[in-house]
């Protein structure tokens, strides 16, 4: 038969190991969001339509800075490729 004292162990010990699981998720979830948007982009970059020299660009620009860089791309670099492709 488990004591009160016992007891009280037990729930605290489950709640510092929740805590640890929570604070592993915080530190983790932005990483891994951080990586999709850079292989995104570089996926991306690659993909587009633009030349060979402005996708050299993006993709240095992309690894200078890359959580600017990829975030740009989204923003500005999509759009003018697109823009760039309807009037070729």
């Amino acid at each position: 038969m488990r004591t009160l004292t016992t007891q009280h162990t037990l729930l605290a010990a489950n709640s510092v190991h929740a805590n640890h699981l929570m604070a592993a998720g915080l530190i983790i979830l932005p990483i891994l969001l951080y990586a999709a948007l850079f292989v995104g982009a570089l996926i991306s970059i690659t993909a587009s339509r633009l030349s060979g020299g402005m996708k050299l660009v993006w993709i240095v620009f992309a690894f200078i800075a890359p959580f600017l860089g990829s975030l740009l791309w989204f923003v500005f670099g999509r759009r003018d490729a697109s823009r760039r492709r309807r009037f070729a």
